[in-house]
C-alpha cells in the first residue's frame, strides 16, 4: 500500500469521526488535505503539455465513459453525510411534481415545460430540438419585447406571455379546470449546402420557428388584453418582440464554474479588441433578486444568471411553475386570468423551501466533470496543437483554477473547461436578435468545451449549439462567426486528416 493511500484512509475515518454540528473547519482541511493527496501537481506546462489534462474537473474527476457520466458525484467527495447531501439533491432534482391538492410532491404549474429538473437535463446531460419539430421536452422558447427593465436592466416580457413560452398548463385537482398554455411551437429546417477548399462537401441545418399562441378568451384560451397585437413570428419579428431558442446545457462541473474568481474571468475581457486578435469577449452583467444588485454572470446561453442558486430558482419557477423565496409569485403574466385564479401550492408558500432549494444547488455544485479518454494518442495530441494554433484556445481556453467557495471539494481546484465564460459575437447567422442584459442578439457565452465527447453516449444524440441546430461537433465549428470567423476559416483550411485530428481531440474532452 502506497504512503498516499495510507494517509487517505487515516484523513477518512478522521471524517467519519466527525459529529454532525462539530467543527466544520477541521472537516473542511480534512476534504482539502485528502484532495491535495488524490492528484499530482499539475500547476506545470502550458496548455499544450499538461501533465494532468486527463483530470478535467481536477481532484472532482471521475473516469466513466457509461451512460451515467453525467451523473456522479464528484471523486473527491469523502465524507458520507455529503454523499447523502448529494443523493437527496439528486432526489429533489428527478422529483416528478404534480398539480395542487395530488399529493405531498403537489405544486406544479399552473403553467409550464416539464414536471422534473431531470425532464429537461436527461441523465443531467445535454437537452435537444424535438425530433419531431414539436415536442419541446428538453429546449424552451425565451420571450421579449424591445427594451430592458429599468431597475434589473432584463428583458422585458412580452405582453400577455411574459418571458417564456409555456408548452403546458395544469389541469385543476377537484376542479376539473384546464389551465390555458400559452401556446405550441414548431421548428421547421432549411439546408445550406457548402465546400471546404479540398473538395469536401457539408450541409448546415438552418432553424425556423413558428408559434401558435392560445389566444382568444374562454376556459382553455389566454384573453389578451390588446388582440390586435400580431402574432406571427418570424426568425427576425422586426421588434414587435423577440423568441430565443434554447436548449437545456448539461450539469457537470456547474459548481467549478462558480468556484472560478470573479477576477479571472475578467482578466479575460477584452471589450475593445486592444491586442487585435480579433476577440473581444465581454462580461455579462445581471441581475441577482436575492441581493437586489447587479453581479457577473456565468450560467445560461448568455451568461444570464448569477450563480446556481439563482438559476436553479429561475429554472424551477419558469420551467415546473414552482415558487421559491427567491422567485415566491406564481408564474402567470398579465392577462393571463385562469392562470392568476388557480390555487398555488402544497400546503407550503413557497413551494420550494430554502432547504431543498439549497439541496438541489449543493447536487448541482458536485455532479462530477468526466475525465478525458484517448488523451495520450498520437492523433488527440495533434489534433489539441492544432485547436490551439487556428485560435480556438483563444475563448475556449483549456485551463483554470477555482478559487475559494463554501463548498470545499471545488475550492482551489485546477480545471480544464474550455471556456471564458464570457460573452463572444458570433455573428449574424446565430443571433437571436434579443437582448439578455448586457448581451446582444449576437452574443453568446462560452460554452465549456468538457463532456463533450460523451453527449452521444449519454443522450443519445450529438446536437450542439444554443438551438441544437448542429448535428456533430464539425456542423457546430462551421457556424461559428463574428469573433469565431478566423478561426473556422483556420479549421476550412486544414487538410482532411488534420480536421479529423481536431475532431477526435474535442472528442476525448
Amino acid at each position: 500500500m502506497k504512503l498516499k493511500h495510507l494517509i487517505l484512509i487515516v484523513i477518512l475515518g478522521f471524517l467519519l469521526q466527525c459529529k454532525k454540528n462539530e467543527d466544520e473547519k477541521n472537516l473542511n482541511t480534512a476534504i482539502i488535505l485528502s484532495a491535495l493527496l488524490s492528484t499530482p501537481s499539475c500547476s506545470t506546462g502550458d496548455f499544450l503539455n499538461d501533465p494532468c489534462e486527463q483530470y478535467s474537473g481536477g481532484d472532482t474527476t471521475t473516469f466513466d465513459s457509461t451512460e451515467s457520466a453525467f451523473d456522479l458525484e464528484a471523486a473527491n467527495v469523502v465524507d458520507p453525510r455529503r454523499s447523502i447531501d448529494f443523493q437527496d439533491g439528486n432526489a429533489n432534482f428527478n422529483r416528478t411534481w404534480l398539480p395542487t391538492g395530488n399529493s405531498s410532491v403537489a405544486g406544479l404549474g399552473p403553467v409550464f415545460n416539464n414536471r422534473s429538473c431531470q425532464g429537461c437535463h436527461v441523465k443531467d446531460g445535454r437537452g435537444r430540438p424535438p425530433a419531431d419539430g414539436t415536442s419541446f421536452s428538453s429546449m424552451l422558447i425565451r420571450l421579449s419585447i424591445s427594451g430592458s427593465n429599468p431597475t434589473t436592466g432584463g428583458p422585458l416580457p412580452m405582453t400577455n406571455f411574459g418571458t417564456q413560452l409555456n408548452t403546458e398548463g395544469i389541469l385543476e385537482f377537484g376542479t376539473g379546470t384546464q389551465i390555458p398554455k400559452e401556446g405550441t411551437a414548431n421548428i421547421t429546417y432549411t439546408e445550406e449546402p457548402g465546400n471546404f477548399p479540398d473538395g469536401e462537401s457539408y450541409s448546415l441545418r438552418k432553424p425556423s420557428y413558428t408559434i401558435t399562441w392560445n389566444v382568444g378568451g374562454g376556459a382553455t384560451q389566454i384573453n389578451v388584453s390588446n388582440p390586435g397585437q400580431a402574432y406571427h413570428p418570424t426568425n427576425n419579428p422586426s421588434g414587435t418582440y423577440f423568441i430565443s431558442p434554447r436548449t437545456a446545457p448539461m450539469l457537470p462541473g456547474l459548481g467549478l464554474l462558480e468556484a472560478i474568481p470573479e477576477s479571472t474571468i475578467r482578466s479575460f475581457v477584452d471589450a475593445s479588441d486592444s491586442n487585435g486578435d480579433g476577440i473581444s469577449g465581454r462580461a455579462n452583467l445581471v441581475w441577482d433578486t436575492t441581493q437586489a444588485k447587479s453581479f457577473l454572470g456565468r450560467f445560461g446561453w448568455k451568461a444570464n444568471q448569477p450563480n446556481l442558486t439563482h438559476q436553479n430558482a429561475s429554472a424551477f419557477l419558469g420551467d415546473i411553475g414552482l415558487t421559491t423565496p427567491i422567485f415566491p409569485s406564481e408564474n402567470c403574466a398579465t392577462g393571463q386570468t385562469v392562470c392568476a385564479t388557480s390555487p398555488s401550492g402544497n400546503g407550503s408558500s413557497p413551494e420550494i423551501s430554502n432547504e431543498r432549494l439549497a439541496r438541489v444547488t449543493f447536487y448541482t455544485s458536485l455532479v462530477s466533470v468526466p475525465g478525458r479518454r484517448g488523451w495520450k494518442s498520437e492523433d488527440v495530441k495533434k489534433g489539441k496543437e492544432l485547436f490551439i494554433q487556428i485560435g480556438c484556445s483563444s475563448c475556449h481556453i483549456p485551463r483554470l483554477k477555482t478559487g475559494d467557495h463554501s463548498i470545499a471539494e471545488i475550492a482551489n481546484q485546477e480545471i480544464r473547461p474550455y471556456t471564458d465564460l464570457l460573452l463572444h459575437d458570433m455573428g449574424d447567422a446565430l443571433s437571436d436578435h434579443r437582448s439578455d442584459f448586457l448581451a446582444s442578439g449576437n452574443e453568446w457565452r462560452t460554452t465549456p468545451l468538457w463532456g463533450l465527447g460523451l453527449i452521444e453516449r449519454v443522450n443519445g444524440h450529438e446536437l450542439l449549439m444554443h438551438d441544437g441546430r448542429a448535428r456533430g461537433i464539425q456542423e457546430a465549428i462551421l457556424w461559428h462567426g463574428g469573433e469565431g470567423e478566423q478561426s473556422k476559416n483556420n479549421y476550412k483550411l486544414l487538410p482532411k486528416e488534420s480536421r479529423t485530428k481536431v475532431l477526435s481531440f474535442l472528442k476525448s474532452l
